[in-house]
């Protein structure tokens, strides 16, 4: 096993030793009940839902394993704001704080959906939509109405965040028809979500893993860009001036495109940076250099600094030695996709993390001293969208002059990409379809 392995088994088996003794003196306590119970002559339909959530050794390991399994997979991070809901959902977000996770909520064992004798049943989590980018139950099997839970834990999850779900145990028999049976109804279930892993975990547990789809458009119609936003203010006059969205690639588009510096004069501009994520799409069909920068851009490419942020390390090996050309090295970018060989450490840009890559902190730092900054993304990849709509979320946006959506190849198709620069010309970003 290696040292990171060794250090979150470590982490794992320091939290199950702490919650267990937390766990111990809670029993403590409530060995009372069955003499209240008793002699109140309420019998025991109490103490079922009490005990059956104490225990906390199980939820740790669960939660844990849970959590190893999403990382390693690249479906979860730790900086994600995440919810627990269900019987051991106090043990499940001890847990995840204890492995790092700092922006954790429990639905607390109390809600109505974990109430199994109450006679009306509330079929809503109370939290609002889009607020969590992972929520976690270990109990979906037992309440009342699963089917509804699903549906509640789909509205409170954010574009993009994904939820998982255990379902059985050791006493439910059948583990490998299980697997199936498990993930086709929630499967059934989903409107804006995908199934995206289901497995097995140790214990007879199924656990269902499903993945909100990303609609980025409806997120930038109901967030407001700050009202001192430097590109908004500057390219008001301008915005009317832009050419018309397309919903399919029009003949002869570049001659269209209405470019920012045809409008203002940059000449004077000290420092300019070009900013290009996901290149590399575009240069496994062509190496020429006209496929990275933007061919009938009224600046000469010579006058950015360029910063191109992908995976493809062999692809982008050509531009790393050419004057004011920065390849970034962002291993994310490359989705499900096998990495490609790493260059040397001396070819690449510094930023380099093996836990992740902060686009957001590194774009600011890159652009803090710039006059003009041009950017180009792909409208179809999920994680390009996720940077544009963290750049969104930060402000960070306000830096950028003008924007390029390349709106051909996979993901989103050209109506969903047209309605995402509409709504972000609405914000008042001086964005381009880009074919």
């Amino acid at each position: 096993m290696n040292l990171k392995g060794l250090r979150s088994q470590a982490v794992t088996e320091s939290v199950a030793e702490r919650l267990f003794m937390r766990c111990f003196a809670l029993a403590l306590v409530l060995s009372a009940i069955p003499i209240l119970q008793y002699w109140s002559g309420s019998g025991s339909i109490f103490l079922e839902p009490i005990w059956g959530s104490l225990d906390c050794e199980e939820s740790v390991n669960l939660t844990a394993t849970v959590v190893r399994e999403l990382t390693s997979k690249q479906l979860l991070d730790r900086n994600a704001r995440a919810l627990c809901v269900g019987e051991g959902s106090a043990a499940a977000v001890y847990t995840l704080h204890e492995l790092g996770f700092t922006n954790t909520s429990g639905g607390a064992d109390r809600h109505p959906f974990f109430l199994p004798r109450q006679k009306k049943f509330m079929y809503e989590l109370e939290f609002g939509d889009n607020s969590f980018d992972f929520v976690f139950s270990g109990d979906l099997d037992k309440v009342p109405v699963p089917a509804s839970l699903v549906l509640e834990i789909e509205r409170v999850l954010k574009p993009g965040g994904v939820a998982a779900a255990l379902i059985g145990g050791s006493s439910n028999g059948l583990v490998h028809y299980n697997l199936v049976r498990s993930a086709m109804p929630i499967s059934s279930l989903l409107k804006t979500s995908s199934v995206a892993h289901v497995g097995y975990l140790s214990g007879g547990y199924t656990l269902v893993v499903f993945k909100k789809r990303f609609y980025p458009a409806d997120y930038f119609e109901h967030v407001s860009l700050p009202s001192e936003c430097h590109s908004v203010v500057n390219n008001g006059q301008f915005m009317e001036l832009l050419e018309s969205v397309s919903e399919t690639k029009p003949v002869g588009f570049e001659e269209k495109i209405v470019y920012l510096p045809k409008l203002v004069d940059v000449s004077a501009r000290t420092r300019m940076v070009y900013v290009d994520i996901g290149v590399g799409e575009h240069l496994k069909l062509n190496s020429n250099v006209a496929t990275w920068y933007l061919p009938a851009y009224p600046v000469d490419h010579k006058s950015f600094n360029v910063y191109l942020v992908d995976h493809n390390t062999s692809v982008l090996h050509s531009f790393v030695k050419r004057p004011g050309v920065t390849f970034v090295y962002h291993p994310g970018l490359a989705g499900d996709k096998v990495e490609d060989q790493v260059l040397g450490i001396e070819d690449l840009d510094p930023f380099i993390e093996d836990q992740g890559f902060d686009f957001v902190a590194w774009f600011e730092e890159t652009v803090k001293y710039a006059d003009f900054v041009v950017m180009r993304l792909n409208a179809g990849g999920e994680v390009e969208l996720k940077f544009l709509v963290e750049l969104f979320r930060s402000g960070a946006i306000c830096a950028v002059d003008e924007l390029f959506l390349n709106c051909s190849g996979k993901g989103l198709g050209n109506g969903e990409c047209g309605s995402l620069v509409r709504s972000l010309r609405a914000s008042g970003v001086f964005v381009h379809q880009w074919w």
